[in-house]
């Protein structure tokens, strides 16, 4: 009889424990949101647009910036940086380029996604303008030459003497095809009524 009550609880320890981790997968995305923040994980962390300050150049300073581009999955473009690195001076505004080839026989849309090492430099790299702000669709065998103009900060620490930028380039044809194909399918249930 001692085990009936135990019993009886359980329903509700279930539903409070659900109700938990309900709460617990909603509150994930802002707080994933503050830790890519932290971090400059996701390209979350920098400055996008424009610069709202004008910048006063430091050349008596030279930052290594590399650039690192990573093709995660199956993903099968030629996809790099037109220089692998090179150096600036904080507060100049920088222009440069990457190079993407869809080597596939079909149109395929893709989403660059950038990170910065390390990331306590992520606040103070300036994105004025950047490929990875927007998808980049590639028809069969075509190629593109991918804008990246960015500014590093004067404010940024004294310790930091190289910033590395990287890339994960994604395949996200299948995303951008159901997101049109959904609506289309209404327009046509529409118009069969």
């Amino acid at each position: 009889m001692a085990g009936t009550g135990k019993v009886k609880n359980l329903p509700v320890k279930l539903a409070c424990f659900s109700l938990l981790m309900f709460g617990f997968g909603f509150a994930m995305v802002p707080l994933y949101d503050v830790f890519c923040d932290l971090t400059g994980l996701n390209g979350k962390g920098f400055n996008r647009g424009k610069l709202e300050k004008v910048l006063s150049v430091d050349s008596a300073r030279q930052i290594k910036v590399e650039f690192v581009t990573v093709n995660p999955g199956l993903m099968p473009w030629d996809f790099k940086p037109e220089e692998r690195s090179f150096k600036v001076s904080p507060g100049e505004v920088h222009m440069t380029t990457f190079f993407a080839q869809n080597t596939t026989d079909k149109k395929m849309v893709a989403q660059a996604i950038p990170s910065v090492s390390p990331s306590e430099a992520a606040a103070y790299l300036h994105k004025i303008n950047c490929f990875c702000f927007n998808q980049q669709p590639l028809k069969a065998g075509e190629s593109a030459d991918m804008p990246l103009q960015f500014s590093v900060d004067p404010d940024l620490p004294k310790h930091i003497s190289t910033i590395t930028l990287s890339y994960a380039l994604f395949d996200i044809t299948s995303s951008i095809e159901t997101a049109f194909a959904e609506p289309n399918q209404d327009v046509n249930r529409s118009q069969a009524l």
